[in-house]
């Protein structure tokens, strides 16, 4: 039962305007060129199972591979019904992927996957009337009011988990918080103090605990296969004094070309691997190589090992966690631009503590403490990049030891996905 406080004669009026706005600008957003695709089923015009235990919403990529672990690990009645929505293409894809998984996996459990009705309240109301889910759960940041109003009006339980709310979100919403907290879900799980304090500004402390984030459930450690590391020792002989410069983006690669020319003088026996994010890149680095004096490769076309002080350029994919197991220094780009970052697990798990720029984002839910325990080096610039990768090279560390460390980390941090399932089964 929905016990949130009862809607206010000015809450409705708001709601009044918001599905007057939201018919305002349908036909604008049917010619968006992202929107269009679904569009009938975000009118909700497609077919939809009915009385569901679980509906879950992710709204992208990222949050469909959460919705994966869950369902992956859910347990419940012996016959499992669900929903999965998304706003994206990507998203849709990942769903459809997890959906055969899980059933190779759990032949109990019945999805449907279709992209999120739109937030009219009328849509809304009609949706929430068709599937009638014993439960609700949206993944992360995911707040809709059209949405929680039709659920409050079903008294349709919601639980919010790995929640997360930045407080340039939290300021939005607090303009008017009365009327969130007139809609607000049933339960949220957070994955931090700060978000969890954020979430309860805004509903109540009531229904807020935190949770380890899912994603550290999903981390898994690299294991190259002795074919990999053949094959990559037919490039870079064993023993080789070797450096990455791995996952480098177009936004930073002025910089790039200064970390390759310090490296190149500080330590001229080395050999690089630069490994370019996008492959339509390669063009620009062999120029740029040339530019810069360096002797260098082209990976597809190496008949023989690199020779010192030789720069490679990977222009074939798959190679890069090998070679992250074979380097003693690595700096894993998409970070001294502010673009968020790229994985910087996966070095860290083959046993070499990688060089980080300043700028990831996408990976803070790891936590400052993998930098603060010297898992990861962040640099502030490519000065300090080059020289934490010297440094890495003059006095490599056991890899052994650092691949503990670094599953110790993360082992500590799991358990999410369990507690968030606990919660959610208690609804089924």
């Amino acid at each position: 039962m929905n016990r949130n406080p009862a809607i206010r004669p000015v809450e409705k009026a708001a709601f009044a305007l918001y599905n007057m706005a939201w018919r305002i600008i349908l036909p604008a957003l049917r010619r968006n060129q992202r929107l269009a695709i679904g569009f009938e089923n975000r009118l909700l015009k497609g077919p939809l199972k009915k009385n569901v235990h679980i509906w879950i919403q992710a709204a992208s990529g990222g949050e469909a591979y959460l919705a994966w672990e869950l369902l992956k690990s859910l347990s419940g009645p012996r016959r499992l019904t669900a929903v999965l929505t998304t706003n994206t293409l990507q998203g849709k894809e990942i769903l459809e992927k997890a959906v055969q998984d899980i059933k190779g996996r759990k032949p109990n459990v019945e999805a449907q996957v279709t992209y999120f009705p739109f937030d009219m309240p009328l849509i809304m109301e009609k949706a929430v009337r068709r599937i009638r889910p014993r439960v609700m759960v949206l993944l992360e940041t995911e707040i809709w009011p059209g949405l929680f109003l039709a659920l409050k009006r079903h008294e349709r339980p919601a639980v919010i988990v790995n929640g997360r709310m930045t407080e340039k979100s939290l300021s939005r919403y607090r303009i008017w918080p009365a009327f969130w907290r007139s809609i607000r879900p049933d339960h949220i799980l957070a994955i931090s103090n700060e978000d969890a304090d954020r979430f309860a500004a805004l509903f109540g402390s009531r229904a807020v605990a935190t949770m380890s984030n899912i994603k550290f459930d999903r981390v898994q450690e690299a294991d190259p296969t002795g074919d990999a590391l053949d094959t990559f020792h037919s490039i870079v002989k064993p023993g080789t004094d070797f450096a990455v410069l791995g996952s480098v983006r177009q936004e930073e690669e002025t910089d790039l070309e200064n970390i390759l020319r310090d490296l190149n003088q500080r330590r001229p026996d080395a050999v690089i691997g630069l490994f370019p994010r996008h492959l339509h890149r390669v063009p620009h680095w062999q120029n740029a190589l040339d530019r810069l004096g360096l002797s260098w490769g082209q990976r597809s076309m190496m008949k023989e090992p690199a020779e010192s002080g030789q720069v490679v350029l990977w222009d074939v994919f798959g190679e890069l966690n090998t070679a992250y197991q074979c380097a003693s220094a690595a700096f894993v780009g998409g970070s001294l631009a502010p673009l968020g970052g790229q994985n910087f697990l996966e070095p860290l798990f083959v046993g070499l503590k990688p060089v980080i720029g300043p700028h990831w984002r996408n990976f803070l839910w790891v936590g400052t403490q993998i930098v603060d325990q010297g898992l990861v080096h962040q640099a502030d610039s490519w000065q300090d990049v080059a020289g934490f990768m010297v440094a890495g090279m003059a006095r490599p560390e056991a890899k052994e030891t650092i691949r503990q460390k670094a599953a110790a980390y993360i082992h500590k941090r799991q358990g999410g996905t369990q507690m968030a399932c606990e919660l959610i089964t208690k609804y089924l």
